[in-house]
């Protein structure tokens, strides 16, 4: 009688692990769907490009503040004169 005790606790000790293996492989099972649900959808591929977008701008903005507007005007008259030469020289060619 000792013995089918013994058999009827392993036997239930093995359903409960069994059970136990089916349920986190079917939590693991719900984790990978909903990374790929995550990848392959639209609005989350356009949300995540939107966002890298935006942080691309504030690492520009960054950029922008820390420059001299002395420096800025500087080049920006540069520019300017450059244009108005080239074209007066190409006025003045025909």
């Amino acid at each position: 009688m000792a013995d089918a005790d013994a058999d009827t606790d392993a036997e239930s000790l093995n359903q409960d692990e069994l059970v136990a293996g089916i349920d986190r492989t079917r939590a693991e099972l719900a984790r990978t769907i909903d990374a790929i649900s995550d990848r392959v959808s639209p609005k989350k591929n356009v949300d995540r490009a939107l966002e890298q977008v935006r942080q691309r701008v504030g690492q520009i903005d960054q950029r922008v503040g820390q420059i001299d507007p002395l420096i800025a005007g500087a080049a920006a008259a540069a520019v300017v004169l450059g244009v108005t030469a080239l074209f007066l020289w190409r006025r003045r060619k025909r």
